[in-house]
């Protein structure tokens, strides 16, 4: 691969990662037929696949098939990738090199055992999956078949308009993949603009464990704070909470559990108590996830030395009752 970014092409200096990635598998053709640039397939046009092959293209790699069911995926195909035809599953890898199987978590194992029980693998003929549930092992059915296996998971919420295109610049990727095959994955992250990370096959779930809960869930708490700003009378909760939750965000960035401020992490049972009953009033749904968090808070606060012992009493009392106003379990 000839396109990488400037800060990390000395680690490929005389080295070509498709040379390196073929080698890595038993009976592949000879590594000098495969061309510097790939033809790339897309098997599940969601937010993620077309933008991840865009992104390739301006690389230089060329999209040449990509599948989708529902009639947005393949809108969403042909807006991020005009001009490329759709076709079935197994046609797409008939006709690509490099293949990206970009479907829900639940649904790769099956995916990639019905693809290699039908013949529709090819040997030499990269599989990269973006789970991040999953490291290389979920394809194994496609190894056996001579496919040469990569995890590329790519650490970034992702829209499914060109704009996720910029967004993969400087965009961290979990990288897993065998040890033969990791500068192909390096240099294909590179290519995307992306940084490799790499992270063992054990440890997949724990790292998507950490970027659903870092990610995922603050998209709902931030959903619920607007919510509750608006109930409170508040025209534009968005522009009121961008420079807020932008500095928050900075902060635990650069100090972490130091970062901590707010009502929890000062002991204010009194005003912790006050929110507690107007969220049971105005939007019971929110109480449960405000204790949680609360108590989480409060937790980490106390470890370091932010919430005074003597203030945290009377707030795990508070903390301690339940979504209803009932008492909950003993701390």
């Amino acid at each position: 691969m000839r396109a990488l970014s400037e800060g990390r092409r000395g680690s490929y200096e005389g080295e070509d990662p498709w040379n390196v990635a073929a080698s890595g598998a038993s009976q592949q053709p000879d590594p000098r037929d495969r061309p510097a640039r790939l033809t790339v397939g897309v098997v599940g046009a969601g937010r993620v696949g077309p933008a991840l092959a865009a992104s390739l293209q301006l690389a230089g790699h060329r999209p040449v098939a990509v599948s989708g069911v529902s009639d947005a995926s393949r809108r969403r195909a042909e807006h991020l990738l005009p001009g490329v035809p759709l076709m079935p599953p197994a046609e797409v890898l008939a006709h690509a090199e490099l293949v990206l199987l970009t479907v829900p978590d639940d649904a790769l194992p099956g995916l990639v055992e019905g693809l290699a029980d039908t013949g529709a693998v090819r040997p030499g003929q990269l599989l990269v999956h973006t789970s991040g549930r999953y490291g290389a092992r979920v394809l194994d059915p496609a190894l056996r078949a001579g496919a040469l296996p990569l995890a590329l998971h790519p650490a970034m919420t992702f829209t499914g308009t060109p704009v996720d295109v910029q967004r993969l610049a400087g965009c961290s990727f979990g990288v897993t993949a065998p040890d033969e095959l990791r500068l192909a994955a390096e240099a294909l992250v590179i290519e995307m603009g992306g940084e490799p990370e790499w992270i063992a096959e054990e440890r997949r779930p724990l790292y998507h464990a950490a970027l659903a809960l870092g990610a995922n869930h603050l998209v709902t708490l931030v959903a619920q704070s607007m919510e509750l700003l608006r109930e409170a009378g508040v025209a534009a909760p968005d522009r009121m909470l961008g420079p807020l939750l932008g500095a928050a965000l900075d902060n635990a960035l650069r100090s972490g559990d130091a970062a901590l401020t707010g009502p929890v992490a000062r002991g204010d049972a009194g005003t912790v108590a006050a929110h507690v009953t107007e969220l049971r009033r105005h939007a019971p749904q929110t109480v449960a996830g405000y204790l949680a968090m609360a108590r989480a808070t409060a937790d980490r606060a106390l470890a370091h030395g932010l919430l005074k012992p003597e203030l945290a009493e009377d707030l795990l009392d508070v903390l301690a009752t339940g979504p209803d106003g009932a008492e909950g379990e003993a701390r």
